[in-house]
C-alpha cells in the first residue's frame, strides 16, 4: 500500500488543530462556545505568526473571520428567528391538540401520524421547537392513556432528525454543507434536490420507529406519574418553655442547620409579621413554612414545638392527621435553548419568590432525579435540565406562559395567538421563494425574519433570544477548518490518504465507507464540525477517483445527519433523554440500528440515483 507523501508543515498543524477541536467539542466542562473561539483564535493567531502562500499570494488571517458573514450562518440565524415567531404566536398548537384529540382514538395509528408529521415540520422548521411542542402532548397522552411514555418519545425526537435531511434549509449542518460545496465550485443544490433519497430512506426509518422500537425500549416509569405532593404548608408553633421561646428567628434557623425557610409569621388571629432574622419569637407565634414531611417534623423535635396542618389549626400533625397539599400540583419544567435561565442558579434567580413554587429536584443528562434540598439552589441551569417543581394549580398554570420553560404535564392548551397564520405566512414565503428560486434563502430567510418583527409576531428581544452563541460560532469555527483544509492541501491530503486505504475498491463502496465515517464522527463529535471538515475531503475523493462529487458530499450531508446514537449527538437528544428519563444505553439500543438502516438505504441509493458505476 502506498501512502501519499506528508503534507506540508501547515497542512499538518491544521489536521493536529482540526483533531484538537473535535476533541475539545466532546468536553463537557468546557462550552462549546469556547472550544470553537479557541479554535478560531488559534487559526487566526497561527497564520498571522506564520503566513502560508497559496499560488503564490499569502492566506490572510483575518480570511478566518469571514464565516461570520457567511451566507450559510446567515441564513441559520434568520431561520432560528422565524421558527422562534412560530413558536410565539403558537402557530403550531392546533396541529398538536388535533394529534392528542386522535391518540384517543387510535393509539398506534396516532404515533405513526406524530412521527410523519413532526418529520414534515421539520424539514421546513428547526426540529428543536417541533420537539418542545410533541414532548408536553405526548407526555400528557401517556399519564391519560396509561401508554408507556419512553415507547414514543425517542421516536418522535428521531422523527423530527430524518425530517431535517430532506431540505437544505431542514438543518444547519444541509447549509453548511450546500455552502461549502458551492464556494468549491458544485452547482448548488435546490431545497428539494436530495429529496427523493432522503424520503425514501426516512420513510424506512420511521417504519422502523413505529413497528420496532416501542417494542425494544424498556420501560421507564416517568417522575411526572407520581402525583404525590412532596412539599407541604404548615405551622409550628412556638410552645411556652421550648427551645427557641424569647430566642430570634436567626438563632431558630441555626438550630435546624439554616434548612427551615419561614415564609411568614402569625402572632394573634390573622395578625401575619414579616420573618426578620432579628425577631425574637414569644410563645403562640406560628412559624409557617413549607417543606418535605420528614424535614417539618424535624424542625418540631429539634424547635420543640407542635407542628399543625395548614388547614386544621386545632388538629396537631400525627398518624391520624396527616399532611395535607391541597390544590398543589407536581410538574416538571424544562430549560429550553436559549432560555435567559441558562447559566444561573435558582438562588440567583430568586425563584421561589418569583413563582411561588418549591424546585424539588434537578434531573440532568440521564441521571435520576435527586432531592437535594441544600444544593439544588445553587446549580447553575444548562439547557435540558428538568427542575421537579411543587407548587399551588394557579402558579404551575401561570408559568406555562413563560417562553424560557417547557411545562411537561400539558394539562391545558396553550392559546392560539391572532398573529398565528400571519407567522405561518411567512415562513410558507421563506421556504417556497427559495424553493423555485425567487431568492436564495440567505436573503429569503432574513427577509421573512423581519416581517416577523415587523408584522408583531415577535420582538426584538425574542428574536434576539432566538439566536444561539453555541451555534454560531461553532459554525464559524467549523467554517474556518475547512477553509484551512481546504487552501494548505490537508482536505487533498486526507483525500489521498481515504483512497489508498480504500484501494481498489469500488465509488459506491467509498460512498458507503465515507457515510459511515461521517455517522461515526457525529454522535461523538459536533455534526457541524464533521460536516463542515468532511466536504472538501469528499470532494476531493470524488475528484482523484474521476466521479461526480454529488453523491460524495451528499454522503458526508446524510452521514453528519446521522445523529441517532448518543444523547449528546444533538440537543433535541438531551431533552428526549431528559423528558423520557432514557439512559446513555437506551440512546445505543434503538440509535444505533436506526444508523446502520439509514446508512445502508443511502449507500444504495446514492449510486443509484446518480448513476454511480
Amino acid at each position: 500500500m502506498n501512502f501519499p507523501p506528508p503534507p506540508n508543515v501547515h497542512a499538518v498543524a491544521v489536521l493536529f488543530l482540526s483533531v484538537l477541536a473535535l476533541i475539545l467539542f466532546t468536553r463537557e466542562k468546557i462550552q462549546l462556545e469556547s472550544s470553537s473561539f479557541l479554535v478560531l483564535i488559534f487559526l487566526t493567531v497561527g497564520f498571522e505568526l506564520f503566513p502560508f502562500k497559496v499560488n503564490g499570494s499569502a492566506l490572510h488571517a483575518v480570511d478566518f473571520f469571514h464565516g461570520f458573514g457567511h451566507e450559510a450562518l446567515v441564513a441559520v440565524c434568520a431561520l432560528m428567528i422565524a421558527g422562534q415567531g412560530i413558536v410565539r404566536t403558537g402557530a403550531l398548537e392546533p396541529v398538536g391538540r388535533m394529534l392528542a384529540r386522535f391518540w384517543k382514538i387510535s393509539p398506534n395509528l396516532s404515533l405513526l401520524l406524530t412521527l410523519f408529521v413532526g418529520a414534515f415540520i421539520s424539514a421546513f422548521i428547526n426540529n428543536v421547537p417541533v420537539v418542545v411542542l410533541f414532548l408536553p402532548i405526548l407526555i400528557n397522552v401517556s399519564l391519560r392513556t396509561g401508554m408507556k411514555a419512553s415507547s414514543v418519545l425517542m421516536p418522535m425526537g428521531f422523527a423530527t432528525l430524518l425530517g431535517g435531511t430532506c431540505t437544505t434549509i431542514g438543518t444547519s449542518t444541509n447549509l453548511l454543507v450546500v455552502s461549502v460545496a458551492a464556494e468549491m465550485g458544485l452547482k448548488r443544490f435546490e431545497m428539494f434536490d436530495f429529496l427523493v433519497p432522503a424520503v425514501i430512506a426516512g420513510s424506512i426509518g420511521i417504519a422502523y420507529l413505529w413497528l420496532i422500537v416501542p417494542r425494544i425500549i424498556p420501560e421507564r416509569k416517568l417522575t411526572l406519574a407520581d402525583t404525590s405532593p412532596r412539599v407541604f404548608s404548615a405551622h409550628l408553633v412556638i410552645l411556652e418553655g421550648g427551645a427557641v421561646e424569647g430566642k430570634t428567628l436567626a438563632d431558630a434557623r441555626k438550630m435546624v442547620d439554616g434548612g427551615m425557610k419561614v415564609t411568614s409569621v402569625e402572632r394573634g388571629a390573622d395578625n401575619f409579621i414579616i420573618p426578620f432574622p432579628s425577631m425574637v419569637l414569644r410563645a403562640g407565634d406560628h412559624l409557617i413554612i413549607r417543606d418535605t414531611p420528614e424535614r417539618l417534623k424535624e424542625f418540631e423535635k429539634l424547635l420543640e414545638g407542635t407542628l399543625y396542618t395548614d388547614h386544621l389549626e386545632n388538629e396537631p400533625v400525627d398518624d391520624e392527621h396527616p399532611l395535607k397539599a391541597e390544590d398543589q400540583q407536581i410538574a416538571e419544567v424544562v430549560i429550553i435553548e436559549g432560555s435567559r435561565f441558562q447559566g444561573r442558579t435558582l438562588s440567583g434567580l430568586r425563584f421561589v419568590d418569583r413563582y411561588g413554587l418549591i424546585t424539588l429536584a434537578i434531573h440532568r443528562a440521564g441521571k435520576p432525579l435527586e432531592k437535594r434540598h441544600d444544593e439544588v439552589k445553587d446549580i447553575r441551569l444548562k439547557a435540558g435540565d428538568i427542575l421537579l417543581v411543587q407548587g399551588p394549580r394557579e402558579q404551575i398554570a401561570s408559568l406555562k406562559k413563560e417562553k424560557d420553560f417547557l411545562i411537561l404535564d400539558a394539562t391545558t392548551d396553550l392559546p392560539f395567538a391572532q398573529k398565528a397564520p400571519l407567522a405561518l405566512l411567512i415562513m410558507l414565503g421563506i421556504v417556497v421563494s427559495a424553493a423555485f428560486g425567487i431568492m436564495p434563502i440567505a436573503i429569503s430567510a432574513p427577509t421573512g425574519a423581519l416581517l416577523m418583527i415587523l408584522t408583531g409576531c415577535l420582538g426584538w428581544r425574542d428574536a434576539t433570544s432566538a439566536l444561539s452563541a453555541q451555534v454560531i460560532l461553532i459554525v464559524v469555527a467549523s467554517l474556518a477548518l475547512g477553509v484551512a483544509l481546504l487552501k494548505t492541501g490537508a482536505a487533498n491530503y486526507l483525500a489521498l490518504l481515504f483512497v489508498t486505504v480504500v484501494g481498489d475498491a469500488s465509488p459506491t463502496v467509498t460512498i458507503s465507507g465515507l457515510m459511515l465515517l461521517m455517522a461515526i464522527l457525529t454522535n461523538i463529535l459536533s455534526n457541524n464540525a464533521a460536516a463542515v471538515i468532511g466536504t472538501p475531503i469528499a470532494i476531493s475523493i470524488a475528484s482523484q477517483m474521476g466521479q461526480p462529487p454529488e453523491p460524495f458530499v451528499l454522503a458526508v450531508l446524510f452521514g453528519a445527519n446521522m445523529s441517532y446514537a448518543t444523547p449528546m449527538a444533538y440537543k433535541t437528544n438531551l431533552l428526549v433523554m431528559n423528558a423520557g428519563e432514557y439512559t446513555f444505553n437506551d440512546f445505543l439500543r434503538v440509535g444505533i440500528p436506526l444508523v446502520l438502516i439509514m446508512w445502508a438505504t443511502l449507500s444504495f441509493l446514492l449510486p443509484v440515483i446518480y448513476g454511480i458505476g
